[in-house]
């Protein structure tokens, strides 16, 4: 079990590192989308390549930091049931959805992504559009998207499985935080308990 710890602290390092360094696209983005307003607006010129690198870099964004998000249990859940189960029915709840649907889904997309970037690549394929980008650099996100995603799964999985060992916390719910609803609910409270005094 001390090697598989290992091996998803490892994936965990990597997509935090990759994590990080995404939201450094998004203050490139906001950059790119502002000058490129205020390019059409002021002067009446516009680029289909600008407005292509725009959704270039929100697909970086989001494809790239997906499994940065899953570590740090940023998606969505659904704990209307959930919740009121025990840590371990929790647990392997997760374990049962990482291994029947989670991982063969995004095994699945990565395998038919893959063919589709490397056509792209080979191909040369530009945008249809007058100025565009050329398409391979957005489609090979797709795959890489999918394989860090799939690796978060894979360290997730390792977590739960060792929690159930009794080897670590629980990857739900690090001992000594908060999840961002309770975070939320605790502000909820403070601020309404702010405009009542």
């Amino acid at each position: 079990m001390r090697g598989l710890l290992a091996l998803s602290r490892f994936l965990d390092g990597v997509n935090t590192f990759v994590g990080r360094s995404v939201s450094w696209v998004i203050l490139i983005v906001v950059i790119v989308s502002a000058t490129n307003a205020v390019f059409r607006k002021a002067f009446d010129m516009s680029s289909n390549a600008w407005l292509e690198l725009q959704w270039y870099m929100f697909g970086a964004i989001f494809l790239l930091a997906s499994g940065y998000t899953l570590l740090k249990n940023g998606h969505v859940r659904v704990d209307i049931i959930n919740a009121r189960l025990s840590e371990r029915t929790q647990v392997k709840i997760d374990i049962f959805g990482i291994l029947v649907l989670f991982l063969p889904v995004c095994i699945y997309i990565l395998l038919l992504s893959v063919p589709q970037a490397v056509d792209s690549y080979l191909l040369h394929e530009t945008s249809s559009n007058a100025g565009g980008l050329i398409r391979w650099p957005v489609k090979a996100l797709i795959p890489l998207g999918f394989l860090l995603l799939s690796a978060a799964g894979v360290s997730h999985l390792i977590k739960c499985v060792g929690f159930l060992a009794g080897q670590c916390p629980n990857p739900n719910r690090p001992e000594g935080s908060k999840t961002a609803e309770e975070r939320l609910a605790d502000e909820i409270a403070a601020n309404a308990q702010a405009k009542t005094k």
